[in-house]
């Protein structure tokens, strides 16, 4: 049976801090708000959800750190090289958010002419927008 990513959970440290940080990354991608209550909040894209949900105290001590057993780290994919680049020169600097790795850059040992930017979250979760170009295509 073939399936499809239907949707995504993300805890979040504190909603108050990452929502509006989410809000602004989606509206950036494109995705759209369909659930806004006291206890997450749901971001299609037509076909994905992302769904963001506060930790629940007893497991904030913790803290999240990408490199522990669990979620690494979530990618978009755009459409057009160029497409990164105005995103990495419209989000980040307005927010303060430094991009990770020296990105944007090529990351030709993934895939020829995949071009991707880094950054993280309000509580270190890595994201990343890419261009992965489809055959043919450079």
């Amino acid at each position: 049976m073939k399936a499809s990513l239907y949707h995504v959970q993300v805890n979040v440290r504190d909603r108050r801090v990452s929502l509006p940080f989410y809000r602004a990354l989606f509206e950036a991608l494109e995705f759209r708000l369909i659930h806004d209550g006291p206890d997450a909040a749901g971001f299609p894209d037509g076909r994905t959800s992302l769904w963001l949900l506060e930790t629940p105290a007893e497991h904030r001590p913790q803290g999240y750190h990408r490199k522990r057993t669990g979620l690494n780290h979530v990618a978009f994919r755009v459409a057009h090289r160029e497409d990164v680049d105005r995103f990495a020169a419209e989000f980040l600097p307005p927010r303060g958010i430094k991009s990770l790795y020296g990105t944007p850059r090529e990351f030709p040992e993934y895939r020829p002419g995949y071009y991707a930017v880094f950054f993280e979250d309000p509580d270190r979760v890595k994201l990343e927008v890419a261009h992965i170009p489809e055959p043919g295509e450079r």
